[in-house]
Order: structure tokens, then C-alpha cells, then sequence
């Protein structure tokens, strides 16, 4: 499985989760967990799916090891870091440090994301162009 498929397929599903944390807060007028729902919203569905085309784009690096790595560290940061803002806006003190360490997952996701948008162009082959040719 390449990098981009997995990357569209867990923002697909991080995005239903989003969705259904929205609607259950709608349901019950409890918006506490607003915080938490923003981040599922912003780290799972928008940037996994931005991570998504950018390594559909890049085929060499879209099937590299490294690359599915980003996204699993990036995804594991997401659950855990979505679950602990939750359970802080809940009221749950202690998960404070567990916040903290899901965090420093995601940051290493997004700093290994940088080593692959700016090492040098040559590394990025982005594979066969489309070839066009004019109507008649």
C-alpha cells in the first residue's frame, strides 16, 4: 500500500469521527469538547488528505518506508492527542503530559513531512508527466 492511499483513507475516517463528535455535541448542547474536535478536524482530515496529495504526486516517494512512517507517527499523534485535549476540556487534569507527549509525535510527523518538501528536487523525481496533445 503506498503512503497517499493510506493517508486518504484515514482522513476519510478521521473526518466521519470529526463529523459524529460535531453531531453529538449538537445533540446534547455540550460543546466542551469543541477543542478536541477541531484538532481530529484539522490534523485528520485536512492535513492527512494534503499529506495525501502531496505523496500521490511524488510516486518514488509515495511507496517509500519513510513515508508511510510520517503518516502512522502523524496518525498515532492524532488519536492520542485528539483523545487527551477531549479528556483535559472534560475536565481530566492527568492527561495533561499524555497531551504533551502526542504532541511531540505529531511535531516529529510534521518535521520528517519537511525533510521530504525540502530536500533537494532531485530526490522528488514526481514521475511520468502527462503527455498532451492539442486538439484539432
Amino acid at each position: 500500500m503506498h503512503a497517499s492511499s493510506i493517508s486518504f483513507r484515514l482522513a476519510v475516517l478521521f473526518v466521519i469521527a470529526g463529523m459524529a463528535m460535531g453531531i453529538g455535541m449538537a445533540m446534547t448542547q455540550n460543546h466542551a469538547i469543541m477543542p478536541a474536535h477541531a484538532h481530529l478536524n484539522l490534523l485528520g482530515w485536512v492535513s492527512l488528505f494534503l499529506f495525501g496529495i502531496y505523496y500521490e504526486r511524488r510516486p518514488a516517494l509515495d511507496t517509500s518506508r519513510l513515508a508511510m512512517i510520517q503518516v502512522v507517527l502523524w496518525s498515532i499523534g492524532t488519536v492520542v492527542l485528539t483523545l487527551a485535549v477531549a479528556a483535559i476540556h472534560l475536565g481530566y487534569t492527568a492527561a495533561d503530559p499524555i497531551a504533551a507527549l502526542a504532541s511531540l509525535l505529531v511535531l516529529a510527523g510534521m518535521i520528517l513531512f519537511a525533510y521530504f518538501v525540502f530536500r533537494p528536487a532531485r530526490d522528488l523525481a514526481p514521475g511520468r508527466a502527462a503527455h498532451l496533445t492539442p486538439a484539432e
